[in-house]
């Protein structure tokens, strides 16, 4: 069981120290990656600005056979199996081949880190040198450094992205208290000229937010009119920036998963399943460099090669992404309901879309091939 102790004032004491493995980031990515060197032996140390499970920046859903396979089925909330979806136009039910669920995060959090061995300390990165990564609190000395601290990358090199100029998408939510049965999306310029609103109930609770794909489009005054417009209160706001295009997933001696290798699917928005997915295949490569199994300049360069290997889906949900603002709303709307009416193609779509990053790669040791999306590649 990790320790969690946040320290404060005078108990904020000096963190100056060595151990095998840092990850910086304690969500779903840093926690993925510390899972997978549970038995090792290793000293691994986790650090993160807030406390596990403190700080929620999503709406938390997941396909639910992600909860299954991880062992998280205990955070559960609330499961779907159809997506509703809304234009000004018309609204369509897709009957999907695979359910979605809600979850609590603290509870997900926190199970995913007893299934870790770890330490655990809160504090805030500054940055890196050769070796070690500065914090708040003083300089942790590792061979394997692991960043999975969000979209800014903060240790990477170069000049860090910065909204608006970034490939950045931007979304806020409120969280009312509240019942639904369905989870539903708005595909509605009246809202967002490119993004979409949603509402996804969790067990008292309704999430309704929206995400712009253009960051410079503030989403605050568009997300309290949906929710007012559903009947729902305008409180307890969160949000984030979202990554909507792949970076490389190791550089100059260190492995980025989760947001800050930009592991969070163009279209859609979901993270989190991604994040848990190459958070574990980076801590495979670690737990074969800890055992003595490879180097760790062969895990960097598998590591870095496992993640590019997604690129071509990333890419196409990215046009994607580009596309569907441009479509008239009556095309828009029409595609919709011939969709709709048809549940082969719903099958194949959202077959492929779950493949990307399937949960049967939780208990497969070996590197599945990323989901191929045959006859969509030609989006433009």
């Amino acid at each position: 069981m990790p320790r969690r102790a946040t320290k404060r004032g005078a108990e904020r004491t000096t963190l100056d120290r060595d151990c095998d493995v840092l990850i910086c980031g304690a969500s779903f990515a840093g926690l993925a990656v510390a899972r997978e060197l549970a038995g090792t032996g290793a000293q691994v140390l986790v650090i993160d600005r807030y406390e596990i499970g403190e700080r929620q920046t999503s709406a938390c859903g997941i396909p639910t056979a992600w909860l299954d396979a991880m062992g998280l089925r205990e955070s559960l909330q609330q499961t779907f199996g159809e997506l509703v979806t809304h234009t000004p136009r018309a609204t369509v039910r897709y009957d999907l081949p695979w359910t979605f669920s809600t979850f609590d995060y603290r509870t997900l959090c926190e199970l995913l880190a007893e299934q870790g061995s770890f330490e655990f300390e809160t504090a805030t990165v500054a940055g890196r040198s050769a070796g070690a990564v500065r914090t708040d609190r003083g300089e942790i000395r590792a061979q394997l450094i692991v960043d999975a601290l969000g979209w800014r990358r903060v240790l990477g090199t170069g000049t860090p992205i910065q909204p608006p100029d970034a490939l950045l998408s931007r979304g806020l939510e409120v969280h009312p208290h509240g019942t639904g049965t369905d989870m539903e999306i708005w595909i509605d310029r009246s809202y967002v000229p490119a993004g979409y609103g949603w509402s996804f109930p969790a067990a008292g609770e309704l999430r309704i937010g929206v995400g712009s794909f253009d960051p410079r489009f503030h989403v605050r005054e568009p997300t309290e009119r949906l929710a007012l417009d559903v009947g729902s209160e305008t409180v307890r706001y969160q949000g984030n920036w979202i990554p909507h295009a792949l970076r490389d997933a190791t550089e100059d001696g260190v492995f980025y998963a989760g947001d800050s290798a930009g592991h969070c699917l163009p279209l859609t928005a979901e993270g989190i399943r991604t994040a848990m997915y190459f958070g574990i295949a980076c801590g495979r490569e670690l737990r074969e460099v800890v055992s003595g199994s490879q180097t760790r300049e062969q895990a960097l360069h598998r590591y870095h090669a496992f993640s590019a290997s997604h690129a071509r889906p990333f890419r196409w949900m990215l046009r994607v992404q580009r596309l569907v603002p441009r479509l008239a709303p009556g095309l828009l709307t029409g595609s919709l309901r011939t969709i709709e009416r048809s549940k082969r193609f719903i099958d194949w779509s959202f077959g492929h879309y779950l493949n990307i990053a399937h949960p049967d790669f939780v208990t497969h040791a070996s590197r599945p091939v990323p989901a191929r999306m045959p006859g969509l590649a030609a989006v433009r």
